[in-house]
């Protein structure tokens, strides 16, 4: 089952033409992340620590717009992550406007590769990751 995050756009994430910069929608996408970790129970001042042995950086990153999006306009963020393999995973995102129509405002994908913070060298996803996609991935 996907998760569902909900925001308003504000203003700050609006560009000279008053539409959500493409840099700024990601950024939700990133909330939305952040959110479905917090959901199923992760720290996410131990997970994005700097002190922590492991690190999941993202390593690609892109997004389509189909619809303008505006301040003032709801958004629902639909996350739905994938396991690639042992060591990362990608997160297909839906954003979808406040119109009540079920096409997609938007798509982003974010792949993530889990690390050794030391060595920089691929590491297993940690369980905790691993519930996580559990939760979240379609079915």
């Amino acid at each position: 089952m996907a998760y569902q995050y909900t925001r308003i756009v504000r203003f700050q994430d609006t560009d000279a033409a008053g539409v959500v910069y493409f840099a700024n929608l990601l950024s939700i996408c990133h909330e939305s992340y952040e959110a479905s970790l917090a959901e199923v129970g992760i720290n996410l001042k131990l997970f994005f620590s700097n002190s922590s042995a492991l690190a999941v950086p993202i390593v690609h990153a892109n997004i389509n717009f189909f619809k303008p999006l505006f301040c003032g306009d709801s958004l629902r963020v639909k996350l739905t992550p994938k396991l690639l393999n042992e060591n990362s995973f990608e997160i297909d995102y839906q954003v979808f406007g406040s119109e009540t129509t079920e096409k997609s405002a938007a798509v982003a994908i974010t792949r993530h590769v889990c690390i050794e913070t030391k060595t920089r060298q691929r590491h297993i996803l940690p369980a905790e990751l691993q519930q996580w996609l559990c939760r979240w991935r379609d079915s």
